[in-house]
């Protein structure tokens, strides 16, 4: 666990240290698009900061390299080199592709050809999804195995990509669900295998996890620099690829009734922890094909537009996203934990998530509830006009969906 969160802070510091570089060059260069329509900030801003987390990314991987060179229980990780620059020649392809995107503003069929062949790479070089938890059956193998790899990479990607619309967004989430995930992780590889903690799962969450961390105090609101397309996908890809590493854990032959949820669990975690991109990812996909467009045209229609239209501030906004992230993922993480660990049964983690679940709902919805005070206190001044034109002052709302027409 030391030495994890060791590399996570080699990674957080490099990548705190290089993205102000990113911030002083890009300034100097002029290195910023303009503002878009879709977009919630009001003055140009770099969006280069992907540069810095992949840098830091790539330089915790080499000190782990190093450590593993000098600490045996670490070379296990390294055991298949071709693995780990499978994963880096991916980041790398996705970085170039997206500070391309994010200076130029590439066509969407050219940016989706990239990233299949990134996700191709990692696939091809054993980083596959090989079996389910599914009734003791191996259900994938060869090219399937490699095609299923390959789109579940992609899809989460984008996902990422959709959501990273707020200061701080994606760099919060990701810190979030990735610091979850890297406690599954470590603690099923420690249960599975005593004599040795480390594995590939654990240490690409770890690094992200410092990567995030190292970016946040830059791109927190009023963010001084974006990640761009280049740091949104490269976190898609990571997750994903965590994701991906750390079912083949799990012998699904071995599953028995008491084992049986644990062992979903490699599968219900990423979608827990991802659950608010993936409804984002789902909705925009159906709303933009509803209306014969392409999927991944550009509007503001994304959740977090929405939060903001229904009068959340900025801060509130990705605070939302945050919890809802961590309820489902925590409480994801509560039904190995507590059994395992406790010996609670796993209602304990039903309730926690219900209540979590709940409170996330309540807070989302504040607004609305302030809404309709606001317009019931207006009906009753009526006979006021000037009350009643105060009262329509107030209304978050409306004001929120003014501003987001003279955006649009």
């Amino acid at each position: 666990m030391t030495l994890f969160i060791l590399l996570a802070l080699v990674s957080a510091v490099v990548t705190f240290g290089l993205s102000i570089v990113v911030l002083k060059l890009s300034h100097r260069y002029r290195l910023y698009p303009k503002i878009r329509s879709r977009d919630v900030h009001s003055t140009p801003t770099p969006r280069l900061g992907g540069i810095a987390m992949f840098i830091g990314i790539l330089v915790a991987f080499g000190v782990a390299y190093l450590v593993a060179s000098q600490f045996a229980p670490l070379r296990i990780i390294f055991a298949e080199p071709e693995r780990i620059l499978a994963i880096l020649g991916a980041a790398l392809l996705i970085v170039l592709l997206g500070v391309t995107d994010d200076i130029w503003d590439l066509d969407w069929m050219t940016k989706l050809a990239g990233q299949f062949i990134a996700a191709g790479l990692v696939a091809w070089q054993g980083v596959q999804i090989y079996s389910l938890p599914i009734g003791g059956l191996i259900i994938f193998s060869g090219w399937i195995s490699v095609g299923l790899t390959v789109i579940t990479i992609v899809i989460v990607m984008n996902m990422i990509n959709f959501i990273d619309g707020l200061d701080g967004l994606v760099a919060g989430v990701a810190l979030i669900a990735n610091g979850v995930f890297f406690l599954y992780s470590y603690l099923l590889v420690r249960d599975t295998s005593p004599t040795n903690y480390f594995n590939l799962a654990s240490l690409i969450a770890a690094i992200l996890v410092g990567a995030c961390l190292g970016f946040l105090p830059l791109n927190w609101h009023p963010a001084k620099l974006f990640m761009g397309d280049a740091g949104a996908l490269l976190v898609g890809l990571l997750m994903a690829t965590s994701a991906i590493a750390v079912t083949g854990q799990i012998d699904p032959a071995a599953i028995t009734n008491s084992t049986l949820f644990p062992a979903f669990i490699p599968i219900v975690l990423p979608v827990a922890i991802l659950i608010i991109p993936l409804l984002d990812f789902g909705l925009a996909v159906f709303r933009r094909v509803r209306a014969g467009k392409s999927p991944f045209s550009a509007d503001r229609k994304h959740l977090h537009h929405r939060l903001l239209d229904m009068g959340h501030s900025h801060l509130h906004a990705v605070l939302i996203f945050y919890g809802w992230t961590a309820a489902a993922s925590v409480g994801c993480l509560l039904y190995y934990v507590l059994p395992v660990y406790f010996g609670l049964p796993t209602w304990y983690a039903t309730v926690f998530l219900v209540v979590a679940l709940l409170a996330c709902t309540i807070v989302t919805l504040a607004p609305l509830s302030r809404r309709k005070a606001v317009e019931a206190a207006s009906q009753l001044a009526h006979a006021e006009p000037g009350r009643l034109q105060e009262f329509a002052q107030l209304d978050p709302l409306d004001a929120a969906s003014e501003n987001a027409e003279g955006t649009a």
